[in-house]
Parts: structure tokens; sequence; C-alpha cells
């Protein structure tokens, strides 16, 4: 099934949790480690080239980036890109005040319906996010782990590289690459039965 995009807008930006307005529609959110290709990714979901602040530089994205998606079919998603981890290059204070934020967003949201958590399949499941997963299980918060750069790793070796991911995860995981679009409507798919949303929806059936 295609996915496509009607609309997608950069809502804004937050620093904290209660600088996000009130969730109106099921919301996603985005992690990973700050070189992994998260912006890329949500410009590949969203068929848009610079929804999503991509840079050289990792770690560009330091608040809550909410965007608005809309779908063909009338439905609308939310994504949350988190701000992300390992080779960002702040301050030690800054990505420290980044762990209440994040930790309090993925507790508190109310409108959020699970988090992608980003792995280059190349480096394999981190600490960082082994600690992800553990505390998302914790707060009861729905996860998936996306293998991301799929592309640069041998097509003979993909499928085993993210069964290998999945079984050390203990999440379904989906290969992706930004680069070549694969894997972007088995993502898509995903991500929407995340947030309960059907494109396809039962027709009523006349009463006898």
């Amino acid at each position: 099934m295609q996915f496509d995009v009607l609309e997608a807008d950069y809502l804004l930006t937050a620093v904290k949790v209660g600088g996000l307005p009130p969730p109106m529609f099921a919301e996603v959110a985005f992690a990973g480690r700050s070189n992994v290709g998260k912006s890329s990714l949500i410009n590949s979901l969203a068929q848009r080239k610079k929804l999503a602040r991509t840079s050289s530089t990792p770690g560009c994205t330091r608040g809550l980036n909410l965007f608005r998606l809309q779908l063909r079919g009338g439905a609308n998603i939310d994504f949350v890109d988190l701000p992300g981890y390992g080779f960002a290059q702040r301050s030690k204070a800054e990505r420290v005040s980044w762990g209440p934020m994040i930790e309090g967003f993925l507790t508190h949201r109310v409108g959020l319906r699970g988090v992608a958590i980003l792995v280059d399949v190349r480096r394999g499941l981190e600490d960082e996010e082994r600690d992800l997963l553990e505390f998302l299980a914790h707060v009861k918060q729905r996860a998936l782990v996306v293998a991301t750069k799929i592309d640069r790793v041998p097509s003979s070796k993909r499928k085993l590289a993210v069964l290998d991911l999945a079984k050390r995860a203990g999440v379904k995981a989906i290969p992706f690459s930004s680069h070549t679009g694969d894997g972007r409507d088995e993502l898509w798919g995903a991500l929407l039965r995340m947030a309960a949303i059907d494109l396809n929806p039962t027709p009523m059936q006349p009463k006898p």
C-alpha cells in the first residue's frame, strides 16, 4: 500500500514538555543517536526534502520538534523528533538537561502512542538504545526499532542483520534506507498501527 502525504508542516520546537501544545492527533516519537539519520528519515516518510532540518554536524535537534502530517484518506498524525544522543557536540550540562525533558515527555505525554528508535544497522544495538528500550518498557510505552542505513549493508546480509537486531532489542525491527526509500511503506504501516490509525476502515454493513 502506498502512503501519500498530502500536507506536512513543521509546527514548533519546545525546550520543555510544557511548551508543546495539547495533543490534537496521535503522536509518534523518533529517537536515536545524533548521526543515525532521524531528520532524513522524517523527510523521507513525509516525502519532503526539507521538512526536518538535516546537517553534516550531528546534534542539531536541541528540543522537541513537532511536525504534523495529513495523509491521503483524511488521517492526521504528529511526529515528534527527540534530541539525539551520542555524538552531539554540545556541553555536558546541556546534554544532561535533555534527560528530564525526554523522560517527562515519554512518561507523561498523553498523545504519545509509541516510539521509533533508530539504530544504524552497521553498529547494532548499543548501551543508549538498550537503556531507552528498558525505560520505555518500564513506563509501558510501545516501541519499535528502525534499522537505518540498510543500503550500506550487502544485500545478502541485510535480512540476518535485521533479525539479529530485533532479537537483541526484543521488539520488531524494520529495515530502512532514506537514500533508496527501502522500507518506507513497511515503516509507515507499523507507525500507523502503533498510532491506531486505520486508513482503510471496514465499511458499515446496511441493517437487514
